[in-house]
């Protein structure tokens, strides 16, 4: 294939997909105008600030919020496809909605809440992909890095757990296929990931290098299964993981996103994928610190087999790279995979600046819905009549931990069952010896827990001194257990196996808050399933 010197960096160019924040200022704004300008880049990827960006956050840097960030993004977006002469794909990370990265956005539950769903429920997860991909498009975004096809099967996971839809394979490959399916309904592209499976892994790679240990034939049994689905249902594109898998890797502990093997040799040759592969952010701990020469780590994902380098941050050093050591047929070969997804949304052809609007309603309902199916009742002892009669007899306490008595929950409950209320919110507010003293005297409690964080560091930044109430409480009274939050902080609330009763919630949204107060008084049923395997103690 003979093309110019100047046509084939042209075509390099499109590769490159540099991070961009929503909240940035105007002289990297102005840094970035220049990048697309100068080297024709195929695309951005959209961060919230760098203080939150991919390996940022262990910097510690306080993460600012500010109200106006989505306007902030449909303005950048506009601002940047007219510094382009070839239109950019716009991607940003939405597994749970824009709201994964902009504030004042309509927020859905997070993959580990949808995989509590029944399977006869798929339609739900569909709905999710659709709604997430129509906000995506009000702001001028054509590309969501989502859903996981990881199997969450290691709980000790830091990183992936309520990003998963769970540790069924089945499951999780058809609540995948189902979620990709409805953003390509609303016509944006989608992405599997982390190939070839991020989920049995105890290390983050944000910060070090994962290594799984499994041969080929245990990750086909099981991690490779919905990526399989995926290529089986022509997803748009596959994102290879910063995890060493030694097995495939001739023994050696190469990140896959640098690993010809992995990409190539699996992918591409064995699953048969021919569609566009996307690496990891290039930020990364596990294998940003790698090269010491700039450009050289782009040169390696992209020969390892790579299409777009995502997060790249050496743009100019690593055409450079790309174009000393790489042959135009395999250029082509990538460019071409970047086109078509560029024609598949539309953005060669026609104006590619948003469409549509923010629809929050239609969020609440679709939540509600997701609420009122996916409520999982884990300890049932006829928890109502429990309460009432309790109630009755004035030896009813509800507690609320982490949110104050105001609470959707409580409100939603006080209709038809007044009783003292308790809450602690945060050790500036109030002591635990306080709120013990105010509830000896009764019998039962309902329990509402908040749980503060989704990720697990530091038990969820769940204070020791509410775990020792929780096991006390449970050892002396009667208890009815909510946990709004990640199911995973469960196994670490010790005599849980003593409540009276136990309603895995999962988030804390006012429509989660409102059905599982209506569910407690209508005594209805909560088809809900555990999504990964928990131990209660």
């Amino acid at each position: 294939m003979k093309m110019t010197a100047e046509a084939l960096k042209q075509k390099v160019g499109q590769f490159f997909f540099p991070a961009v924040f929503i909240n940035d200022t105007e002289e990297n704004i102005q840094e970035t105008e220049r990048l697309i300008k100068e080297h024709n880049i195929g695309g951005l990827t959209f961060f919230h600030s760098r203080a939150s960006a991919a390996t940022n956050y262990e910097s510690k840097k306080k993460v600012v919020f500010n109200d106006d960030s989505y306007e902030k993004i449909k303005a950048l977006i506009v601002r940047y496809q007219k510094a382009a002469s070839t239109p950019l794909l716009i991607s940003i990370d939405a597994e749970w909605g824009l709201a994964m990265r902009i504030e004042k956005t309509p927020q859905y539950p997070y993959a580990i809440t949808l995989g509590a769903l029944p399977e006869s429920k798929s339609d739900l997860v569909y709905e999710v992909g659709k709604q997430i991909a129509l906000d995506l498009k009000a702001a001028g975004i054509h590309y969501n890095l989502s859903p996981l096809a990881d199997i969450n099967n290691n709980p000790n996971n830091p990183v992936i757990g309520y990003r998963s839809f769970g540790e069924n394979k089945e499951k999780v490959a058809h609540f995948a296929v189902e979620y990709l399916k409805g953003m390509s309904e609303a016509g944006v592209l989608g992405c599997l990931k982390h190939f070839p499976g991020h989920g049995n892994t105890n290390v983050d790679s944000h910060l070090g290098l994962p290594v799984l240990k499994e041969t080929l034939e245990e990750l086909l049994e099981n991690e490779l299964y919905p990526f399989i689905k995926g290529i089986e249902n022509n997803v748009d594109s596959i994102m290879i993981g910063h995890l060493a898998v030694p097995s495939l890797n001739d023994g050696k502990d190469t990140s896959a996103t640098l690993s010809k093997p992995i990409i190539q040799t699996l992918l591409r040759e064995k699953l048969g994928y021919d569609g566009l592969v996307i690496s990891d952010a290039l930020n990364m701990h596990s294998v940003s610190k790698l090269y010491d020469t700039k450009g050289q780590l782009e040169w390696e994902a992209f020969n390892a087999g790579n299409d777009i380098l995502c997060f790249a941050e050496n743009v100019p050093e690593g055409i450079e790279a790309i174009l000393k050591n790489a042959s135009p047929d395999r250029i082509f070969e990538s460019y071409e995979r970047i086109r078509k997804a560029k024609e598949k949304v539309g953005i060669l052809l026609k104006d590619t600046f948003a469409s549509g609007e923010l629809n929050f309603k239609k969020a609440a309902v679709l939540n509600s819905e997701i609420a009122e199916n996916c409520i999982t009742e884990i300890i049932h002892n006829s928890n109502t009549e429990l309460v009432f009669e309790a109630q009755k007899n004035n030896k009813l306490a509800k507690l609320s931990l982490y949110k104050n008595t105001e609470n959707t929950f409580f409100k939603t409950l006080n209709s038809k069952l007044v009783s003292p209320e308790f809450a602690f919110e945060n050790t500036e507010e109030s002591t635990i010896s306080e709120i013990q003293k105010e509830i000896q005297n009764f019998e039962t409690i309902l329990i509402s827990l908040f749980v503060p964080k989704a990720k697990p560091a530091n038990n969820f930044e769940i204070d020791d001194t509410v775990f020792n109430l929780l096991s006390e409480l449970l050892q002396t009274k009667k208890c009815i257990i909510y946990v709004f939050g990640n199911p995973y902080v469960l196994p670490l609330i010790p005599n849980l196996k003593n409540a009276s009763g136990l309603i895995q919630v999962y988030q804390d949204f006012d429509e989660f808050q409102k059905m599982a107060g209506i569910k407690f008084l209508e005594k209805s049923n909560c088809p809900g399933t555990l999504p990964v395997n928990i131990d209660i103690q």
